[in-house]
C-alpha cells in the first residue's frame, strides 16, 4: 500500500502535566519505545538513531505545535535545544519519553492561553480604525521566534487586525455581490464581525478542555516518524478507523454531510439519497447539531465548538445501532430543539468512485465516441467489506468496450493515490503482462511487480490527465503508461513526485505478551522506494507530462521536493523485461503543435498566465495590508477583474455550449448504470443531487465561478481535443498503411 491519504484531523492544543486527562489503554511510554524499534529495524532510509535524530524530532515536534511561530518565544525554544534535542532519542528508547512531551506541551498551553486571553482582551476594550500605513506577514513559518512578550503581542495584535480587517473585506465583497444578482445579505442571520473573530479564539479554548495524555503522545510520536521523511506516520486508534473509512469509501454512520458553523454547531449541510437519515426521515438540511448520544441512552454529549473529527467518532458506530442527535432548527423563525435517533448503516461514498463519461461528437459526416474516466483514488477493500478501485474500472471498462468506444481518457487529476497492488492490477488493463513498476528495499534488493493479465481489456487511443496534486499510485500507473509509450500524458507541468512506499503496522503485535495493548496506535512505515519500468524514480521529480498546460500550482510550492527530509530522486536501471511500443506511435510532435495553437488561443489560459503571475508576486512579497482603504482598493481592483472576467466568460461559454448543443452528445456510466439499457444523458443540474441533497450555502454561492459548460472544464476540454487528434491521427496512418499495401 502506499500514499495513503492524510486524515483530516483537528489541531489539538496541549495542557500541562497536571492539567491532562488521565491516560487509557496502551502505556504510551511502551508505545513509544516500539514506535521507535520499528522505525529504527524498518524505516527505508536506515538512519543512524543518534543526536542528529534527536534534533528532528524536536524540531518536527515544535513545527507541529507551532509552525507559524506565534506562540514559542526564542529564549524558550533555545532552551528546550538545550535540554533536549540531544536526547529524545536516547528517551523514547528508555521509557521516559512522555515527560519531555508532556513539559512541551505544557509551555505550549500556557501560551496558547495567554495569547487567547490577550486578544479577546483587546476585542474587548481596544477600535480598529484600520488607518495606519502597516503591513503584517502573511505566513511566519520561516520568520524567527519573537524574542520577548512585547513582540510577541505585537504579532497577536496585528494578526487579531488582519483577521477583522479580513472579516470587513470579506462581508463588503460578498454583500456587494448579493445586491448585484437581487440575492439577500448572506450574513443577516451571522454574528458581527468582532463576535465572528472572538468566537475563533472560543474554539480554541474549548479545544484545550478536552486534551487527553493519548493526544500529546499522539502529536508527540507523530513527529518522531516525520523525522524520518514525510509520509512515514502515526495513527492513534481513532485515525485508524477513520483511515479505513478513507481507503474503502464506506462508513457505517448515518450518511449526512456536517460542517462547523461560525456559532461552533453541527451543520447539516448534505444528506446521502438512500442513506440511513434519509430512509428514516427526521433530519433535515440546515439543522444545527447541538448535542450526540452515541448510544442514544439519554447520555447527551455536548458538540458546541468541538472538532468535527471528535463528532463524528460518536456518530459513527455498529450497524443497526441508534444513535441521538440533538439539533436545533428554525421552525417560523423560531429556533426548536428535537431530538432523533437514526439505526446506523452501511454507508458508500459513491462520490468518491470511479465514473466515466462518453462523448458523442457529430462532425466531418462522421461521428466519434470518446470516453472520459475520473478515478478519484485508487481505493481498495481493506479488510473484505469495501470497494475495490480495480474491479470498479474494470467493469466500467466492460460497459465502454460495449459502447464500442474510440478513445479514452483517464482523469487522474486530484488523485493522491492508494494501494499499490490496485495500481498494478489497473495498469495492466492496458499494457496487458509485464512489469509495471519496480520497489527497492532498505537493502537494496530490487524488484519488478508485473501485471498478470495475458491481454490488455482496452488497447485503444489513451490519454492521461494529471496535475500537480497527481501522486503516488498516481503516478505508477501514468508513469507506466507512459514509458510503456501506451498513452499521451496532459497536464500540469509534473505530478506531485512521491516515489516512496509504505505500510501499515499495528503496533501492539510488537509489544511484550503481557503488556496492555488497547489502543496502541499504528505506524504507516515507509519501507521501499519504487521506481518506473525505465529505471527512473519519481521521487521529487514526478512524472512529467508529454503535453505540459499551464496550472495555477506552478506558482506555490506544491509536491515533494517542498517537504523537510524527503528522500532523494536516484535512478536504477531499467526493468530487464520492459518491451515498451514505438514512441512514434504517439504522434506526440503532431499533437504537441495543436494543442500548443489551441492553448494560445483559449482565453482561460490567458487570463491564467495572469493569475500565475500574480500569485507569484503575493508569496514573494509575503505580506498583508492593515490599512482599510489600501484593501479596499485591493478588493476594487480584484471585483473589477473578476466582473470583467464574467463578461468575457459569459460570452465565450455561451458559445461552447452552442457548439457543444450541436456537435455534442453527453452519456453518463455510473456503477449503478453497468447494466442499464441505454446510458442515461448528462443533466448538470440533477447529477449535482444524484447522491447527496445538499444544503444551499448563500455564501458558497455567492464565490461561485461560471462553471464550463456541460461541467467540462478546461483542461478536460483541451484532453479530449488532444485525444480526438489522437484518434484521427492513429485512423489516418492505418488508412495510409493500407493503400501502401
Amino acid at each position: 500500500m502506499l500514499n495513503f491519504r492524510k486524515l483530516t484531523t483537528a489541531v489539538i492544543f496541549a495542557t500541562g502535566v497536571g492539567f491532562l486527562a488521565p491516560a487509557r489503554g496502551a502505556d504510551l511510554e511502551l508505545v513509544g519505545r516500539e514506535l521507535a524499534r520499528m522505525l529504527q529495524n524498518g524505516h527505508y532510509a536506515r538512519l543512524a538513531f543518534n543526536e542528529d535524530l534527536s534534533r528532528r524530532f524536536l524540531e518536527r515536534y515544535l513545527d507541529s505545535l507551532d509552525g507559524k511561530k506565534v506562540y514559542f518565544l526564542d529564549r524558550e525554544v533555545t532552551e528546550m535545544k538545550r535540554r533536549y534535542e540531544r536526547a529524545l532519542h536516547d528517551r523514547i528508547s528508555t521509557k521516559s519519553i512522555m515527560p519531555v512531551a508532556n513539559s512541551i506541551h505544557g509551555i505550549y498551553r500556557g501560551r496558547v492561553m495567554a495569547r487567547v486571553a490577550y486578544v479577546k482582551n483587546l476585542l474587548a476594550v481596544k477600535e480598529f480604525p484600520f488607518e495606519e500605513e502597516r503591513v503584517v506577514i502573511d505566513d511566519r513559518s520561516e520568520a524567527p521566534w519573537a524574542a520577548d512578550d512585547i513582540e510577541l503581542r505585537e504579532i497577536w495584535s496585528d494578526n487579531l487586525e488582519n483577521l477583522l480587517l479580513s472579516e470587513m473585506i470579506r462581508r463588503n465583497r460578498l454583500k456587494t455581490r448579493a445586491i448585484e444578482t437581487g440575492k439577500p445579505n448572506p450574513f443577516r442571520r451571522k454574528p458581527s464581525i468582532k463576535k465572528t473573530v472572538e468566537l475563533k479564539f472560543d474554539r480554541l479554548l474549548e479545544s484545550i478542555e478536552g486534551v487527553e495524555q493519548e493526544d500529546v503522545a499522539n502529536y508527540f510520536f507523530s513527529a518522531v516518524t516525520k523525522a524520518y521523511d514525510p509520509h512515514s506516520e502515526y495513527f492513534s486508534a481513532n485515525e485508524m478507523a477513520q483511515f479505513k473509512i478513507d481507503v474503502s469509501n464506506e462508513l457505517v454512520g448515518v450518511g449526512a454531510r456536517l460542517h462547523s458553523n461560525d456559532n461552533g454547531e453541527i451543520e447539516i449541510r448534505g444528506i446521502v439519497n438512500g442513506g440511513p437519515a434519509d430512509r428514516q426521515g427526521e433530519l433535515t438540511l440546515g439543522d444545527r447539531i447541538i448535542a450526540v448520544s452515541a448510544r442514544n441512552d439519554g447520555k447527551w454529549k455536548s458538540v458546541l465548538f468541538k472538532s468535527l473529527d471528535r463528532v463524528i467518532e460518536d456518530i459513527l458506530g455498529e450497524k443497526g445501532a441508534l444513535v441521538g442527535l440533538r439539533v436545533r432548527r428554525e421552525v417560523n423563525g423560531k429556533d426548536q430543539v428535537i431530538d432523533i435517533a437514526i439505526p446506523r448503516g452501511v454507508v458508500t461514498m459513491k462520490d468518491e468512485l470511479a465514473t466515466a463519461r462518453i462523448y458523442d461528437y457529430r462532425q466531418d459526416k462522421k461521428s466519434l465516441r470518446l470516453a472520459v474516466m475520473k478515478i478519484p483514488s485508487f481505493y481498495f477493500d481493506f479488510e473484505n467489506s469495501g470497494s475495490r478501485v480495480s474491479v470498479d474500472v474494470e467493469r466500467l471498462l466492460g460497459r465502454l468496450k460495449k459502447e464500442q468506444i474510440d478513445g479514452l481518457a483517464l482523469d487522474l487529476r486530484d488523485n493522491t493515490g492508494g494501494s499499490l497492488p490496485e495500481a498494478q492490477r489497473l495498469t495492466g488493463f492496458f499494457t496487458g503482462r509485464g512489469p509495471v513498476v519496480q520497489v527497492r528495499s532498505k537493502s537494496g534488493q530490487i524488484r519488478a511487480l508485473n501485471s498478470l493479465h495475458r491481454k490488455p481489456l482496452y488497447d485503444g487511443p489513451l490519454i492521461i490527465l494529471v496535475n500537480r496534486n497527481s501522486a503516488s499510485a498516481t503516478e505508477i500507473l501514468a508513469g507506466a503508461l507512459q514509458d510503456y509509450n501506451r498513452a499521451v500524458v496532459v497536464g500540469a507541468s509534473s505530478t506531485y513526485g512521491k516515489g516512496t512506499v509504505q505500510k501499515m503496522m499495528d503496533i501492539s503485535e510488537y509489544m511484550p505478551i503481557l503488556a496492555d495493548r488497547e489502543d496502541a496506535g499504528w505506524l504507516k512505515l515507509t519501507f521501499q522506494k519504487y521506481y518506473r519500468v525505465s529505471g527512473s524514480s519519481v521521487q521529487i521529480k514526478g512524472v512529467v507530462p508529454d503535453l505540459i498546460l499551464p496550472g495555477l500550482s506552478d506558482a506555490y510550492e506544491t509536491g515533494e521536493g517542498f517537504k523537510k527530509y524527503a528522500l532523494p530522486h536516484d535512478i536504477i536501471r531499467r526493468s530487464p523485461d520492459f518491451a515498451p511500443l514505438e514512441r512514434n506511435g504517439l504522434f506526440i510532435p503532431e499533437l504537441t503543435e495543436k494543442s500548443r495553437k489551441r492553448v494560445d488561443a483559449e482565453p482561460y489560459y490567458k487570463e491564467l498566465t495572469a493569475d500565475i503571475q500574480r500569485a507569484k508576486k503575493a508569496l514573494k512579497e509575503n505580506t498583508v495590508s492593515l490599512n482599510l482603504n489600501e484593501r479596499l482598493a485591493e478588493l476594487k481592483e480584484e471585483e473589477s477583474r473578476r466582473e470583467l472576467r464574467i463578461k468575457k466568460r459569459t460570452k465565450h461559454f455561451i458559445a461552447i455550449k452552442k457548439r457543444d448543443q450541436k456537435e455534442l452528445k453527453i452519456s453518463r456510466l455510473t456503477l449503478d448504470d453497468i447494466d442499464a439499457g441505454k446510458l442515461p444523458l448528462v443533466d448538470p443540474k440533477e447529477e449535482a443531487d444524484d447522491y447527496m441533497r445538499q444544503a444551499v450555502d448563500e455564501i458558497a454561492d455567492l464565490e461561485k465561478a461560471l462553471r464550463w459548460p456541460n461541467g467540462i472544464d478546461a483542461v478536460q476540454r483541451e484532453g479530449l481535443h488532444v485525444l480526438r487528434d489522437l484518434v484521427k491521427a492513429i485512423e489516418s496512418e492505418d488508412l495510409a498503411q493500407v493503400e501502401a499495401d
